[in-house]
């Protein structure tokens, strides 16, 4: 005792060893004594007769501790190596202590009623607010949170990331029909008037870009007069055409009920009623969808999205002062703080948790008592004793030296009680 090399122990199991031992040398160091206090009675008893009470205590004392010696090694191996039946109790009986202590805790520790109980009288979400409230606690667990967020990003193959986010968009964005939903929108948006805002930009943007780009107007129309019209007509044809431009936009500017704002109206409402009704316009949005989006440059470009998402991220994850990290621990250490001050969120936290915990032990509870079997099955039976005799070891030679006293005593008082009843001749 013990196999494994003291070496290979760790610091507590060393010490253990040591205290195993002390106590495994003084059970013995009575035993001897108890034999040497024996022989030197039993020698001596006819000469001096009250020695025969010393003999008498030495020889229960002895015949205690070796009882003893017997009843605890019998838990971890065969006394004197023989194979007695029922000894070597640990050894011979491991998986069926292991099943009897799996079941042991399935059945007092893991029921629901234990663990509703023990978890309703822990303030979990106080605690954890408080902890959490603090700003060295908040940092560290964005800093654990980063590394897990980290660890996963790198893991993730691009490939199966684009292709599960195609996968997505067209079940949710490319299948659905653009048209119906689309025309439904623009139909909404128009009865409210709402559009009018974009028309004011559109009108202005134009009026914006006619008084920026008066050249363009030169030609614009008198190239298309015949030859022989002079030029002085075609500046004023140019001129004309911009400034009945220049007029119609001012006009529409000005007048919220000009008939151009109308006919956009009229138009904008006839193009919602025909996303909705009309098949070919619904056919040609589709169309005009699955073209865009069954480009190989959008699938390029959403790729390269996604790299620069992930690049992001990364660098940011891994960056203690980043803006992300930096916005992380405040936003942690915020929901610390409200934790720790607010009563009926801690009662919400607590029962969630409570629940929580409860719905797994009562599902679980019996995989969870199984790793206690799986383990004891897979340990050796000498590694098995080794362990158990290192961790109550020595409380057991505390019997063994109980027995010797104990024996002693039992032994003096029966000699004695038998002395005095049955007279010697």
């Amino acid at each position: 005792m013990p196999r494994t090399p003291t070496s290979l122990l760790s610091p507590a199991d060393r010490e253990r060893l040591r205290a195993l031992r002390r106590m495994k040398s003084v059970c013995l160091g009575a035993l001897i004594g108890l034999a040497l206090v024996f022989a030197i009675s039993f020698a001596l008893e006819a000469q001096v007769t009250w020695l025969q009470y010393v003999r008498a205590a030495a020889e229960g004392g002895m015949v205690g501790a070796l009882a003893d010696w017997f009843a605890v090694t019998a838990l971890f191996r065969h006394p004197l190596g023989l194979p007695i039946p029922h000894t070597a109790i640990i050894p011979t009986r491991k998986d069926e202590i292991g099943r009897s202590l799996g079941e042991f805790v399935e059945t007092n520790f893991l029921s629901t009623d234990a663990v509703r109980t023990k978890l309703a009288a822990t303030p979990m979400a106080e605690r954890l607010g408080t902890w959490l409230a603090e700003p060295e606690h908040a940092a560290r667990v964005v800093q654990e949170a980063s590394g897990v967020a980290s660890g996963i990003l790198r893991a993730l193959s691009d490939d199966d990331v684009q292709e599960v986010l195609e996968q997505l968009a067209r079940e949710h964005l490319l299948e659905p029909e653009w048209g119906p939903a689309a025309g439904a929108w623009l139909e909404r948006v128009v009865a409210a008037d709402a559009h009018r805002a974009a028309v004011d930009l559109a009108v202005d943007s134009v009026a914006t870009w006619l008084d920026a780009n008066r050249a363009a107007f030169d030609g614009l129309v008198s190239r298309r007069l015949p030859s022989w019209v002079p030029s002085v007509a075609h500046r004023f044809v140019d001129e004309t055409v911009y400034r009945e431009a220049v007029g119609f936009v001012q006009a529409v500017q000005d007048d919220p009920q000009h008939p151009a704002r109308a006919a956009i109206d009229g138009y904008l409402d006839r193009l919602a009623g025909a996303l909705q009704e009309d098949p070919a316009m619904i056919a040609r949005v589709e169309g005009a969808k699955r073209a865009v989006f069954d480009s190989p440059r959008v699938r390029e470009l959403a790729a390269q999205a996604w790299d620069a998402a992930k690049t992001g991220l990364l660098t940011a994850l891994g960056d203690p002062h980043s803006a992300l990290r930096s916005r992380a621990v405040s936003a942690v250490a915020d929901i610390g703080a409200r934790l720790a001050a607010d009563p009926a969120l801690q009662h919400r936290v607590d029962t969630w948790l409570t629940d929580a915990a409860v719905a797994a032990v009562g599902r679980y509870r019996h995989d969870i008592a199984s790793i206690i079997v799986e383990t004891v099955e897979r340990w050796d039976p000498a590694e098995t004793t080794e362990k158990i005799e290192l961790m109550v070891g020595r409380d057991l030679q505390y019997i063994r030296l109980n027995g010797t006293i104990v024996g002693a005593i039992a032994g003096l008082v029966i000699f004695t009680v038998a002395h005095a009843l049955i007279p010697v001749g």
